[in-house]
Parts: structure tokens; C-alpha cells; sequence
């Protein structure tokens, strides 16, 4: 099988870059011949704001190219993550002409959301859902701009006018059943939205050396819950100790100023599995409604339970009182007695962390998630009108 993949990388490094690399890594591991088309948004430093919002619209250069790509290689299929800005939905249509099949993950609400993550004044917002998403462009919920606020909604208008996204698409993968429902609600076609979620490569059995603590993983910002999270640590008894923090983003400042949290920085993924390793929970309280929770998964795979909010894929991917506890959304007052309990009942979470260990094992593998994406991708090729390569 020939798989062309194309991805929008970010400027600031996240869970999107890590799972476009690791799949196209696994699929070569099994056999596929790949090809990667990157754009990357550090491109934006140097072009000229009319471009940038022209490509978000319809990128002419992600389709030429692309189209270059197919000639040289002949895809089966071309596979997309991220497309936003710099390749936008225009090679769906190249793809389309070609009779290449398309399969699109949905690793965020972009098409549902101009923001992308449906979340407005630090809450879950759905205003857009279904809808024209003009209540984006009123309330600036991209950037804080009106004016990017108008390009990423008129983007969005533009391409379900034309139709890219309910007939230029054979596949949707969706990460979890939460994001399948928000996407069914905003109008995509039911039967196309399949479920793969994340994986992990498997660090391994946990070592049964003493753990001790919490631990917070990922971009220090607004969304992630970074604010409940201080918030919280305020309120800690004093048995609790201090939280671990990994990681940096604009919160970082005030994270690094609460006296519980131990703020460490940007780590390695080498640190933050030897981290997990040595603690006994991880914290993940995101105010956003998350797709997945690719660090979640991370912590199950080294024993390790979550401690989560409640709502959107990664309160899914928690079991409450199972693989970790469930807190409310934006709570730092039931996040500091979520915390507080795990910290007194150590053999308990041990127990949750064994769970968790087992729920990596069943659903979160390398080998299983190629499994699922084989799945996939032998359903688009055996589609009528799918072209197969030479």
C-alpha cells in the first residue's frame, strides 16, 4: 500500500505533531510505503498576512504540490491530520480528481469551530455547531481578532458551500466517541466518522518502585486548566506535597509562582516517562473539551492513573473511581479534594494504576492501533470509484 500523508505542523510543538509522526513511523514499521507532505507554521513569520488568510481559504500551493506528490508516487490514499492554515481543504478536491480516497482525523472541532477547540470565556461553547459560525467572528473567538476570526469562519463557509467536507472525504477518523458525537451534531455524515483513538509506544511493565506524588503534563495554557490547577494547589493539605509541573506555555510565569507547584519546564519525553514512572497520579484538568488526552494515555501506559475533568474525551477515557477520578470542569476546590484523597489513599490509586496499565494494553498499542487504521483504509479502498495504484 502507498500512503501519502499531509500535515500542517504547528509552531509550538503538541500532540498533533507527535501522533502525525508516529503513525506515519508505525505504518513504515508495517510495511507501507510512506510519503509525508509538511507545511510548517513557521512559514507565517515571512509571508504576508493576505497570503496567510488566502491559504487557510484555498492553499493553490498545498494543491499544486500535492498534486506533484500523486504523480510521483500514485497514492492509494492520501491520509490528512492538520490543515490549517497553510494547506487548507483545497487538495481534497486534487485528491478527488485523481479518484484518490481521502481520509481526514479529526485531531481538534476545527470544522466545527473557528477557535477549534469549542470553548469561549474559559467554558465549552457550541454555538457553532450546526451553524453558520458567524457568533465566532462577533465574539473574536480566534486570536482575539475579528478580523482572523472572519478568515477561519469564512474558510469554514466556503467549503461546506462547495461541499469539500460532507463529498471530498471518504473517512473521518474520529478520536473518541465524545468527538463522533459533536461532529454528528455539526452535520458530517454519520457512516464516515470512524473511531481510532491515540496510541503510545509500550514503555514497558511499571517497575513497582515506590511512587509518590502528582504530576501535571503539557502546554501551561488557559485551556489546559493551568488556572484551576494553581488554584488548587492553594488548597492542598499539607500531606499532599508539591505538584510536579512539565511543561511551558503562557501560563508559565504564574505557574512558576505558586509555592505547591514544582514547575520543571519543557521536558523531554524521556523525562516525562521517567517523571510518570515516579509518581503516583497524574493531573489533567482541562477547562476545554478535549478530543483525546494523548498524556493520559501516556500515564496508563507506565501504571500511572488520571485524575481528570470530567467532560469531553478525556473524561471518556477515564474510568471515574477505575482508571482515576473524575473532577468538575474549572472546580479548584474539587480538584484540591481529588488530589488530596488520591494522596492519603496510595494503595487505591496503585490499584487504579493497574487498571490503567491494562486499558493501555487492550485498546492503546502500536499493533492495535494499526489494526484499526488497516481497518480504515481497506474500507476507503474498497469504496466504489477508488482508484488503486499502478
Amino acid at each position: 500500500m502507498r500512503v501519502l500523508i499531509v500535515h500542517n505542523r504547528y509552531q509550538l510543538r503538541g500532540g498533533e505533531d507527535v501522533v502525525a509522526e508516529a503513525e506515519a513511523a508505525l505504518l513504515r514499521a508495517n510495511g507501507v510505503e510512506v510519503r509525508v507532505y509538511q507545511r510548517s507554521n513557521d512559514e507565517l513569520r515571512a509571508m504576508p498576512a493576505a497570503l496567510a488568510a488566502l491559504s487557510s481559504i484555498w492553499s493553490q500551493r498545498a494543491a499544486r504540490e500535492i498534486a506533484a506528490l500523486c504523480e510521483q508516487q500514485r497514492p492509494d490514499l492520501i491520509h490528512f491530520h492538520n490543515t490549517f492554515p497553510l494547506v487548507s481543504a483545497a487538495p481534497y478536491w486534487t485528491a478527488a480528481a485523481r479518484g484518490i480516497p481521502v481520509v481526514q482525523t479529526l485531531h481538534n472541532f476545527r470544522l466545527l469551530c473557528p477557535q477549534a477547540m469549542l470553548l469561549r470565556d474559559g467554558r465549552p461553547c457550541h454555538d457553532c455547531v450546526g451553524r453558520l459560525p458567524w457568533r465566532a467572528v462577533a465574539h473574536r473567538c480566534y486570536r482575539d481578532s475579528r478580523l482572523q476570526s472572519g478568515v477561519a469562519a469564512g474558510a469554514l463557509v466556503l467549503h461546506r458551500l462547495l461541499g469539500s467536507y460532507r463529498h471530498r472525504v471518504q473517512a473521518y477518523i474520529a478520536l473518541s466517541q465524545f468527538s463522533r458525537s459533536q461532529y454528528v451534531a455539526g452535520g458530517l455524515p454519520v457512516q464516515r466518522i470512524h473511531i481510532k483513538p491515540n496510541f503510545v509506544p509500550d514503555p514497558g511493565a511499571p517497575s513497582g518502585q515506590p511512587r509518590a506524588g502528582g504530576l501535571f503534563v503539557g502546554r501551561l495554557s488557559a485551556e489546559k486548566g493551568v488556572a484551576t490547577l494553581i488554584a488548587a494547589s492553594q488548597l492542598l493539605d499539607q500531606h499532599s506535597g508539591p505538584l510536579r509541573v512539565a511543561g511551558d506555555g503562557p501560563l508559565a510565569a504564574a505557574a512558576a509562582q505558586a509555592a505547591r507547584l514544582d514547575c520543571l519546564g519543557a521536558c523531554s519525553p524521556a523525562q516525562v516517562q521517567a517523571l510518570m514512572r515516579s509518581s503516583s497520579f497524574l493531573v489533567a484538568p482541562s477547562t476545554c473539551l478535549e478530543t483525546f488526552g494523548l498524556a493520559a494515555v501516556e500515564a496508563f501506559a507506565t501504571g500511572l492513573p488520571v485524575i481528570a475533568s470530567g467532560h469531553g474525551g478525556l473524561g471518556e477515557l477515564i474510568e471515574d473511581g477505575v482508571t482515576g477520578l473524575h473532577v468538575r470542569p474549572g472546580d479548584a476546590a474539587d480538584l484540591a479534594r481529588a488530589i488530596n484523597w488520591a494522596t492519603r489513599h496510595p494503595d487505591a490509586m496503585l490499584a487504579m494504576g493497574r487498571a490503567a496499565r491494562a486499558r493501555y494494553l487492550a485498546n492503546y498499542t502500536p499493533q492495535r492501533n494499526f489494526d484499526l487504521l488497516q481497518s480504515v483504509y481497506q474500507h476507503v479502498l474498497s469504496l466504489p470509484g477508488a482508484r488503486h495504484a499502478a
